[in-house]
């Protein structure tokens, strides 16, 4: 149980609280052009191009994933268009929460005001917010705040937003490179992995594991 109340809980949403599929549907799309023993690299490669491509100044998150997957295609020797852009975004409002986020988080939500910090757009994520059935004190969106994670100015946007001093609010994610390692760099109060198995191990970063939000209802006290 942590050792403080916390003014706010933020969270992550894709990934943390939303099942993100991108890469089970860049998977199916390119199961073509992609031999299966290159799919994983392929996969991984552009994950990481994705992560490169939210550390610049801020563009519409649809570019972002065009220009990862354009780099990614390049990279792998094969063609693709608008029409594998399409696809894979526009599934994102319709991936839906993991099985221990809509229980929990009302829990947390009815005791404690919980903050969506996400990598979005304002016209994408509220289906995703809906999808989770609680009241949401705020979302704050990359385009929002002009910077996408891991960036300092998407959280400090959010700090300034709320009112509040980092050590007053604890950040859950399930990426220490998104989310947990600048969160560290803020001191906030408590910075909590939400394991889902998307990253290695990393040390010295998160001050608490759980595997679910429901883990982390009983870390607030709130089982």
């Amino acid at each position: 149980m942590l050792s403080f109340t916390p003014r706010f809980v933020s969270f992550d949403c894709y990934g943390t609280l939303i099942h993100f599929g991108m890469a089970a549907l860049a998977r199916e799309l390119f199961a073509a052009r992609i031999p299966a023993g290159r799919m994983d690299r392929f996969l991984a490669d552009f994950k990481a191009f994705r992560l490169d491509e939210v550390l610049g100044p801020f563009k519409p998150y649809r570019e972002v994933i065009g220009d990862a997957l354009a780099r990614t295609a390049r990279l792998h020797g094969i063609a693709t268009d608008e029409h594998d852009l399409d696809a894979l975004y526009r599934a994102i409002p319709t991936w839906g929460p993991h099985p221990d986020v809509v229980p929990a988080l009302a829990r947390i939500a009815q005791a404690i005001p919980v903050v969506g910090l996400t990598n979005s757009m304002a016209d994408l994520i509220p289906p995703s917010i809906a999808a989770m059935q609680a009241p949401f004190h705020r979302v704050v969106t990359a385009e929002e705040a002009g910077a996408y994670k891991p960036r300092r100015q998407a959280f400090d946007y959010m700090l300034d937003t709320l009112g509040a001093r980092p050590e007053e609010v604890v950040h859950c994610s399930s990426s220490h490179r998104y989310d947990l390692m600048t969160a560290s760099d803020l001191r906030m109060g408590a910075r909590v992995l939400v394991e889902r198995g998307h990253e290695p191990p990393a040390t010295g970063y998160a001050t608490h594991t759980v595997n679910g939000i429901d883990g982390l209802a009983r870390l607030l006290g709130l089982a």
